[in-house]
């Protein structure tokens, strides 16, 4: 069989363990607040912001400790499968549809197992 015959596998995205997930949030987080939100300030959540909204990892202890994504929109990295600084960062609408694709499958991945607490405030990369 040819790579152009092979036909890609459904992903699945469901958690191995059901998560009972609150309805998403819409409420306005700051920049200020997410930055708080990243692992180090003792009594804040652990927060990551995927294309603009913000998902509640706090109880993951894979995220337990800083990461490259916590307190910040992490779009475009994700999309890049990037662990670079420079990356970590909201924009993504100029990537190609292979990128934003991989970011789609990072969205549903977090939307499946991390409640929703809010939207980046003034985001434009919902």
């Amino acid at each position: 069989m040819s790579e152009r015959d092979h036909v890609a596998e459904p992903k699945n995205f469901e958690p191995k363990v059901p998560v009972q997930l609150d309805p998403p949030k819409s409420d306005p987080i700051s920049l200020d607040q997410l930055a708080k939100c990243d692992g180090t300030h003792e009594g804040y959540p652990t927060y990551v912001g995927i294309k603009g909204k913000v998902f509640d990892v706090s109880n993951n202890k894979a995220y337990s400790k800083t990461g490259q994504y916590h307190g910040k929109d992490a779009s475009r990295a994700l999309a890049q499968s990037s662990l670079k600084p420079e990356d970590v960062r909201p924009d993504w609408q100029d990537l190609g549809d292979k990128e934003k694709t991989v970011l789609e499958e990072w969205y549903t991945f977090f939307s499946k197992r991390y409640n929703i607490v809010g939207e980046v405030q003034g985001a434009a990369n919902l």
